[in-house]
């Protein structure tokens, strides 16, 4: 099994052009069970993937939940063995995907922390002075609530990639899909303030270069890292509000804002590069998670309502 997984992996890469992310994790994980599988087995020579059994599966599972694995962690380990084993079913390996029927643990339902309209200027304004770190990192702050693009996408934006006259920049996403997205002017500005100071001109170069010169880049003239912009937010985000937020709570603020403004949920899709509109349709749950809440702080008689009710309840159940 151990070759099956290395072509996998490179099928992968090469075929399905997976992030290095991905690709990193799927390693994990699936090494991580070749040596469950092994231990418990004990095949006595290379595991072969018939062996495995979907109540392996399970067990393997399980041993990682009684370790304290995160639900998240469990059910994408899951979702790892289904494509492994469906690429064998595929290739002829396999005739049955074992971890096809086997149940994924149930995730807790959340909604992604967004920014009011209010805290997201206040921290496009935050960094401030003409000092080249400043200017660059109000560039970042600018550009990632503009375009809603998630941090590898801003770590991959490449000069040449922004067109000025029609106001977009081009960014490849997951699965090294392209798409553009609208770049607003403030952020454009921002941008120009920034390669001002480093001496470089942003938008369309006259031919494409062998190596793409980066939109953002550290004191060395190398692309940042997504661990830099990370790093970046947080650090303004914990002087404004004493808590630290994460890059894509301004992407979940980005489409949120949309949201509320009135876009068409469809265009959202498209510039956030969702592939299903499922994925997309969780704003409109905390669009209206926050028009509750802002009723009940607002509207003069929302809190004697809920009272009302609470003993109305009371009442019923004498």
């Amino acid at each position: 099994m151990d070759r099956a997984i290395r072509t996998f992996l490179d099928v992968l890469s090469v075929q399905q052009s997976a992030s290095l992310q991905t690709i990193r994790a799927y390693a994990s994980d699936l090494a991580q069970f070749h040596a469950f599988a092994l231990g418990v087995l004990k095949p006595g020579g290379p595991l072969a993937p018939h062996a495995v059994a979907p109540a392996l599966i399970r067990e393997f599972l399980a041993a990682r939940d009684r370790k304290g694995e995160k639900k998240t962690s469990l059910a994408r380990k899951l979702a790892c063995l289904r494509s492994f084993f469906r690429y064998l079913v595929r290739i002829g390996q396999l005739e049955v995907n074992p971890a096809e029927d086997v149940r994924a643990p149930k995730l807790p339902k959340h909604l992604p922390q967004v920014l009011t309209k209010d805290d997201a200027g206040a921290l496009m304004e935050f960094p401030g002075g003409t000092e080249r770190e400043g200017v660059r990192d109000r560039a970042i702050l600018e550009t990632l609530y503009s375009t809603g693009a998630r941090v590898s996408e801003l770590v991959g934006m490449n000069c040449d990639d922004i067109s000025r006259s029609e106001g977009l920049v081009r960014v490849r996403g997951k699965g090294r899909k392209e798409r553009a997205i609208p770049l607003g002017s403030i952020a454009l500005e921002a941008i120009d303030a920034y390669h001002a100071q480093i001496s470089m001109v942003a938008g369309p170069s006259s031919g494409r270069s062998s190596d793409p010169v980066a939109v953002f880049r550290n004191r060395r003239g190398g692309r940042l890292t997504t661990r830099t912009i990370a790093r970046i937010v947080a650090k303004y985000s914990r002087q404004l509000t004493g808590g630290a937020v994460h890059p894509h709570t301004l992407r979940h603020s980005f489409a949120t804002h949309l949201l509320d403004e009135g876009a068409d949920l469809r265009a959202i899709q498209e510039m956030l590069g969702h592939a299903s509109l499922s994925t997309t349709q969780k704003y409109t749950h905390l669009a209206t998670d926050q028009l509750l809440a802002l009723y009940d702080r607002t509207h003069p008689r929302a809190v004697r309502t809920t009272e009302a009710s609470e003993v109305i309840k009371q009442k019923g159940s004498r």
